[in-house]
């Protein structure tokens, strides 16, 4: 045995932490990290937000579970609010991103059953995309890494190449259900779809009778500087994805999904145990609380504007260390000349946590609250960790 009972399923940093404060981890021994990995976008509010541990306090002392054999009114308040706030008229709570994806994927395969076309199983999704970690999920995002021990690939999904539309038109047959897209790709490197495409998705969709599944669960919840990042481009989904920020640390997910094509959702053919439960509704309606103030939206992207531009200038320095900057509101990368993992551990080095992706990018992904200061204190870590590895190269 290594000496863990736990699955050897993480490489872990060797690292833990005590607790947090707003955008700050410390350890037991006292040592201050800035924490702009944010969980993998989770912490939404940063960590020990007062609106999220009252909430979530006076829910614990309330009522914990109850199942959804019942009604739950923070549910359908957590429901209408974000029926509200975007395209969708019905909502599903789940307690993850890959259920959330799950239940998308089942959506679109209900509504075909029940609209005539059984034949209509598969969805088209895009190479570098990242769904989740389930059999259903690690097919739809079509990564070797993923698949490989897991036996034979989930039937019903087809990638094609990011950004290729004639491969994407040539790969729509008689039996394709749904296109499932990121807006923007979180673990493929912080690739944004460009508007022009996802205007076209929408396009084939109608043409076709195929539903357009949006995967925001990491670009959602005011990451982007919208609530969602689809939002930019004017481009509405039949069905969406979400978890992450929505609970702001605490396991929360949700499907959103038009009134039609959430038409073959009926009693009976989805379900969950704990997804909706009263402690996530409690967070979740607190979240949105604090990120549907006025004006809160227009700090992200203000404040994202300060990073971007001190990031740059950074990239401009040291062009052998960063070769530049991606993504938009607080969502952002850095596309490293050298290996990714060395540049996240020079910024964990000097006290800064990030997160690696794909095409060797690193990832930043602060609190939505995070400071000014804060953020002027990230890049002064960020250039010194550049500045080290561009001497330690030369």
């Amino acid at each position: 045995m290594s000496g863990s009972a736990l699955y050897e399923t993480f490489a872990r940093a060797p690292l833990a932490f005590e607790r947090g404060e707003g955008s700050w981890l410390i350890t037991q021994d006292g040592e201050r990290y800035l924490d702009f990995a944010g969980g993998i976008a989770v912490n939404s509010l940063g960590h020990g937000h007062p609106k999220l541990v009252a909430a979530l306090t006076e829910q614990a002392g309330k009522l914990w579970h109850t199942s959804n054999l019942y009604e739950i009114p923070g549910q359908t308040r957590l429901g209408e609010r974000l029926a509200a706030a975007t395209f969708a008229d019905k909502v599903f709570f789940t307690n993850s991103g890959a259920e959330a994806l799950e239940c998308a994927i089942k959506t679109a395969r209900r509504y075909q059953y029940v609209n005539g076309h059984p034949e209509k199983f598969r969805t088209i999704t895009f190479e570098g995309a990242f769904h989740g970690r389930t059999l259903a999920t690690i097919a739809a995002g079509g990564q070797q890494k993923y698949l490989e021990g897991f036996g034979p690939k989930v039937d019903g999904f087809d990638q094609v190449p990011f950004g290729d539309m004639e491969a994407l038109e040539k790969a729509i047959t008689l039996e394709t259900a749904a296109i499932m897209i990121e807006p923007v790709q979180g673990e493929g490197g912080i690739r944004e779809v460009p508007a022009a495409l996802l205007k076209r998705l929408r396009e084939l969709c109608d043409q076709h009778g195929l539903l357009l599944i949006f995967d925001e669960v990491q670009s959602g919840i005011g990451r982007t500087g919208k609530l969602f990042a689809y939002e930019w481009s004017g481009v509405a989904p039949d069905i969406m994805a979400i978890a992450k920020g929505i609970g702001g640390g605490f396991p929360v997910g949700a499907c959103l999904a038009t009134e039609a094509a959430a038409s073959g959702m009926t009693a009976g053919v989805h379900g969950t145990t704990f997804g909706g439960n009263p402690l996530a509704m409690a967070v979740g309606n607190a979240v949105l609380d604090v990120v549907l103030e006025d004006g809160f939206l227009d700090e992200v992207s203000r404040k994202a504007l300060l990073m971007k531009q001190g990031l740059a200038a950074i990239a401009d320095e040291f062009p052998d260390v960063i070769e530049g900057v991606r993504g938009s509101g607080l969502m952002l990368g850095l596309k490293c000349k050298l290996p990714n993992t060395k540049v996240n551990a020079a910024l964990r080095d000097e006290k800064l946590l990030a997160v690696p992706a794909g095409d060797n990018v690193v990832r930043l992904l602060p609190p939505l609250t995070v400071s000014d200061d804060e953020i002027r204190a990230a890049l002064d870590r960020i250039h010194a960790a550049a500045k080290g590895l561009s001497a330690a190269a030369a």
